[in-house]
């Protein structure tokens, strides 16, 4: 099922006259940066979508994560009106409409996991040029983990950075 896009002016138009502006993100990506008003319903927990009749209007980041889950997100409007949000939340900014940052607020944790691995592959690789062959098994298992992550869609590194006292704070 393909959904129809709406430009930023058009999606505030909607809004205003009715429609509910929900945010697929995560809760940590909602947490810290967010359109006023929208409700956060993340991708996974998307068949619990609140239906009122009301037209609905999706947005992610960019607008690609909710484009590729289009026939999905149509699903969860069941039957009501729905389109995505072109461009996404940085469309909306771009446009000058308001967002709600929050920067004490967590990094996402899939950067968290892209800071992580790529720190620990690069000091990996140094250690092993320089101190120790046997540290370029840590760039091994890193890999390894990430192969695991992509083909089984969890993450190990994503669950360990998620109990980290610094996420433990995302508030919407």
């Amino acid at each position: 099922m393909t959904l129809a896009t709406l430009s930023p002016a058009d999606t505030r138009a909607a809004v205003d006259a009715g429609a509910r502006l929900i945010d697929i993100r995560g809760a940590d990506e909602h947490a810290r940066e967010r359109i006023p008003g929208a409700t956060n319903v993340p991708l996974e927990r998307i068949g619990d979508l609140p239906r009122d009749g009301r037209p609905v209007v999706f947005h992610c980041k960019s607008g690609m994560r909710t484009a590729a889950n289009a026939a999905q997100l149509g699903a969860a409007a069941a039957g009501t009106p729905a389109y995505i949000l072109s461009g996404g939340i940085e469309a909306w900014r771009q446009a000058g409409y308001p967002v709600v940052a929050d920067r004490s607020q967590p990094l996402e944790i899939m950067r968290q996991v892209q800071i992580t691995a790529g720190a620990l592959v690069l000091t990996s690789v140094l250690l092993g040029l320089f101190a120790a062959p046997g540290f370029f098994g840590l760039s091994v298992f890193v890999g390894a983990g990430l192969m695991f992550a992509g083909v089984t869609g969890r993450c190990g590194m994503a669950n360990l950075l998620r109990i980290m006292p610094w996420n433990r704070r995302t508030s919407a």
